[in-house]
């Protein structure tokens, strides 16, 4: 555990100082002076009062902001791509997954429910969860309507809805980010030590866990967490650690003195952070609740049935044993 701790320890500890860094070149201008003027009238049908600086001085800012980068300008101006893959990684996922299903069919439990359940899950753990993923569901819906809705919403609605929907859309992005933190932190720190890859988890993947209904059905070997659910953990850490710098960054610029350029590569690591998670996310949800038999009650009771334990988490199973 110590040692899973220090890792992910060591990769938030990163990411903070590359962005520190990034955001140290700032522009600082130096403070408006007045200057002495020599005034001259000149005579004339119109009187005039003319006047020129005694000691004229150009004010230069302290240093010279920044070329913006155009490589970043580039990727964020590209609004079209953004917008079809942020809700490709949503509706698209959403769209295969139910084709899968309905060709593949759902894994269900060989020899049915036994009737006897297994503690799994603790309450603490429960609770965690559901703090980050009610708050990363709203954070994903509000980010369609940031990122894409220019294009798939505001084309079919009034100003007046519009403008309503972005503004509540905003504010509730803004709002969750707090408890999607808080639930981040602490699945990550309580769940590490048990998502430590294995050698058994490549034949997980080579036989896609067993899941495919076609030829000789094999499960394979797997712990506590089998190597699809070692992945998700992993890039949830990642690139949710890179989703909740990069919002921060961009909530309190003031904050973390920020540059344009630092603010555009914020965004867009945000942008790219937010379609990949998206994505799996919309896995590990079917996964949940539809694709395997007897799996929701995991994370509803925190118990599972005993040959649903014994069928995706074998060497868990005996351990208990």
């Amino acid at each position: 555990m110590n040692r899973a701790i220090r890792l992910f320890s060591f990769i938030v500890i990163s990411l903070f100082v590359s962005t520190a860094a990034m955001a140290a070149d700032v522009a600082t201008l130096q403070p408006q002076q007045w200057q002495t003027i020599q005034e001259h009238v000149i005579e004339g049908d119109i009187p005039e009062l003319r006047g020129m600086p005694t000691q004229a001085e150009l004010l230069m800012p302290a240093s010279i902001p920044e070329e913006a980068d155009e490589t970043i300008l580039g990727y964020l101006s590209n609004t079209d791509s953004i917008a079809f893959l942020v809700f490709a990684s949503l509706f698209g996922v959403i769209a295969l997954f139910i084709i899968f299903i309905l060709v593949n069919g759902i894994s269900r439990l060989d020899n049915g429910f036994s009737g006897k359940m297994i503690k799994r899950w603790s309450g603490l753990s429960i609770s965690v969860h559901w703090l980050g993923a009610i708050a990363c569901i709203l954070l994903m819906l509000t980010g369609l309507v940031l990122a894409g809705g220019r294009h798939y919403f505001e084309p079919s609605m009034n100003a007046s809805s519009w403008t309503s929907l972005v503004g509540l859309s905003s504010g509730l992005h803004e709002l969750m980010a707090f408890p999607f933190i808080l639930g981040y932190v602490l699945m990550v720190l309580m769940w590490a030590p048990k998502q430590i890859p294995a050698s058994y988890d490549l034949k997980w993947f080579a036989v896609l866990g067993g899941y495919l209904n076609t030829g000789k059905k094999h499960h394979p070997d797997a712990g506590f967490a089998n190597a699809g659910e070692k992945l998700w953990f992993w890039v949830f850490a990642i690139f949710g650690g890179l989703m909740v710098i990069s919002g921060l960054t961009m909530m309190f610029p003031e904050t973390f003195a920020v540059t344009k350029n630092t603010a555009n590569l914020m965004l867009a690591i945000h942008i790219a952070s937010t379609i990949i998670i998206s994505a799996f996310s919309v896995v590990h949800i079917f996964m949940a609740t539809v694709m395997s038999e007897g799996g929701m009650s995991n994370m509803t009771s925190g118990y599972c049935d005993e040959n649903w334990a014994k069928q995706h988490h074998n060497l868990w199973f005996k351990e208990l044993k």
